[in-house]
């Protein structure tokens, strides 16, 4: 697979969200399943895999995600690029770097390496963004990782934060109908040689073209119950999109969700997505976006017939 640059780190184009496999997506499959859809896609070209230390059924306790991917990728440690992610809670008088520290020290245990290849905060709290990012330099400086971004956040918090540490990466969600970053945020990293990640990259599956309105969720542990454009409603407000995906994948002999990926592969030399699963075709064949090539006439035209589509349904950088 071809590589991108999210600053000075190396990874392939298109990598790997690993949260499906603890949460978000209902039941979660057997613990060796999940390890080998994570080498499987390491095989296939992969050598960038997402997690967070909150990743867990329903999200309670910590790390559950973290220690499969540690598995997974445990005798190829060298040959891959590993993220997470910490959320912080420090007091008024409380040590950033010292509770920064030992999240990572905990994440670095349960992922079973001695440093983090990128270090994001989960989501702003309450503390200044210009503490984390010197506690997020001192780290740097002493190798226990390699960069360090932010998640779910706007242009001012970043320019805050970049005038401190540089940043590695941002990653915010991002798709063809979540497409706020593109206003003020990746124009910002494009110009700071920052690299842009986007979650949820295929609308958790709207993209796909296999979700109608005639989908039933799981009832526990599922966050497409809430996803805004998956209301029965919006689902069928957003059929032109889904539509305009279908021709071009016809055309282009791939699927809708590759041409959703591709699609913004090719609009920003940043950008490298990491579309999640738990199923590992899906995976594989979200790896595979990365093989579909858009000419700039093919992608001016879908980029211009998206442009004129209404987005039923809009989440932001809120959740």
């Amino acid at each position: 697979m071809e590589t991108r640059k999210l600053r000075d780190i190396t990874v392939s184009s298109v990598g790997m969200g690993c949260m499906a496999f603890s949460h978000g997506y209902g039941k979660i499959p057997p613990e060796q399943y999940s390890i080998e859809a994570i080498r499987n896609a390491y095989e296939h070209g992969c050598t960038f895999f997402d997690t967070a230390e909150v990743y867990s059924p329903n999200l309670s306790g910590i790390g559950h995600n973290e220690r499969i991917v540690g598995k997974a990728l445990k005798g190829i440690r060298e040959d891959v690029v590993i993220a997470t992610k910490l959320f912080l809670r420090v007091g008024p008088f409380g040590n950033v770097y010292k509770s920064v520290r030992e999240h990572l020290e905990g994440s670095m245990e349960r992922l079973q390496t001695d440093h983090v290849d990128l270090y994001y905060l989960h989501r702003m709290g309450g503390t200044p963004v210009e503490k984390v990012a010197e506690a997020m330099g001192r780290l740097i400086d002493e190798g226990l990782i390699r960069g360090w971004g932010l998640s779910q956040v706007d242009v001012d918090v970043i320019d805050r934060a970049q005038r401190v540490t540089p940043l590695s990466a941002i990653q915010n969600i991002y798709s063809m109908v979540e497409r706020d970053s593109e206003r003020q945020v990746i124009p910002y990293c494009l110009a700071h040689n920052i690299g842009f990640v986007p979650f949820s990259p295929v609308a958790s599956g709207l993209l796909s073209g296999k979700i109608t309105t005639e989908t039933r969720f799981e009832k526990n542990d599922d966050v497409r119950n809430w996803v805004p454009q998956l209301s029965k409603a919006n689902i069928a407000g957003n059929q032109p999109i889904i539509d305009l995906l279908a021709d071009f994948a016809a055309r282009k002999n791939a699927t809708s969700a590759q041409i959703s990926l591709a699609w913004m592969l090719h609009k920003y030399p940043n950008v490298v997505p990491i579309p999640g699963s738990k199923n590992k075709e899906r995976i594989i064949e979200n790896l595979d976006a990365s093989t579909v090539e858009l000419s700039d006439a093919e992608f001016k035209e879908l980029d211009t017939a998206l442009n004129q589509c209404k987005v039923y349904g809009h989440r932001g950088f809120s959740r």
